[in-house]
């Protein structure tokens, strides 16, 4: 059992969490995962990327959006309560430019909705090595943004905000002040984290250029060691399995249709689990 130490609703369907883990506080490294199971031994286990870390305190941030039936429930938990399981961390690390003898260089870092939380780790390593980090942060209207301030602590003026509406920074998409970065020459590395739409859209914008694209797969997974086959997903015409070959993948090579096609092949089931209402008891309470 894993003590939630703190909470915040950020927005009306994102969370964030602060749930005692001291050992993967202490190991993570940036880019990783952990596997959170809500409650129960049988309950459903879902991916949630490491937002942040103290390891002095033995805690690690989540940051989630209420998405099924899972989320829903982790949702409902309070300081004090505890999730049955956390597992970590897993994951391929994010290669940060500069750390492996590699020169610095400029890095865009684009993050949609919740994404900007695992791309905040990325983003302060990437500064630590020395890079000059650019943030273009998405959202469909400014109360959906998450992390603004400690993006804005890293990235300084080099802070670009898009939103659908024109709320808040500028509007449009990502993809237009990403184009005009890359047009502009310089650029060395993107990495995008959010919805998969926006991430596919962010590799083929970079494309023209010969910009190095990473992205950060979100796909479907249930043990997190690459037993089970379900996050598979093909990159330069080969099987990768997400959990242990990834998260992070070239965007260039990642076969987005078919990953489109695998994440949505559970819709009805989740749709059913979400909006399951108990019925046990209640037609013994009839009858009484």
């Amino acid at each position: 059992m894993n003590r939630i130490t703190a909470k915040k609703q950020l927005s009306e369907n994102v969370f964030r969490m602060d749930v005692e883990a001291p050992l993967v506080a202490r190991a993570r490294k940036a880019g990783q995962f952990v596997i959170v199971m809500a409650d129960g031994e049988f309950g459903e286990r879902i991916p949630l990327t490491i937002g942040d870390a103290d390891p002095e305190a033995g805690t690690i941030t989540l940051i989630f959006q209420t998405v099924g039936a899972t989320t829903t429930k982790l949702s409902r938990l309070e300081p004090g309560d505890s999730v049955a399981g956390v597992l970590g961390p897993l994951g391929r690390p994010t290669e940060i430019r500069g750390e492996n003898g590699e020169k610095p260089g400029h890095v865009v870092c684009v993050g949609g909705g919740i994404g900007v939380a695992p791309m905040h780790p990325i983003a302060q390593a990437l500064k630590a090595a020395g890079n000059r980090v650019t943030i273009i942060m998405g959202a469909r209207n400014k109360g959906l943004f998450v992390m603004e301030d400690e993006m804005r602590a890293i990235a300084g003026d080099d802070l670009i905000l898009m939103t659908d509406d024109g709320s808040s920074g500028r509007k449009g998409l990502v993809t237009e002040p990403l184009k005009e970065l890359c047009a502009a020459g310089g650029v060395d590395e993107v990495i995008a984290i959010g919805p998969p739409v926006m991430m596919k859209f962010c590799a083929l914008a970079t494309k023209p250029f010969g910009v190095k694209t990473t992205v950060s797969l979100n796909t479907i997974m249930i043990d997190g060691t690459g037993m089970c086959g379900g996050c598979r997903v093909s990159v330069g015409g080969k099987t990768k399995f997400v959990c242990v070959d990834g998260p992070e993948f070239d965007g260039h090579e990642v076969d987005w249709d078919q990953m489109f096609a695998r994440m949505s092949a559970f819709k009805p089931q989740e749709a059913a689990a979400r909006d399951h209402v108990c019925r046990i008891g209640l037609s013994a309470g009839k009858n009484r």
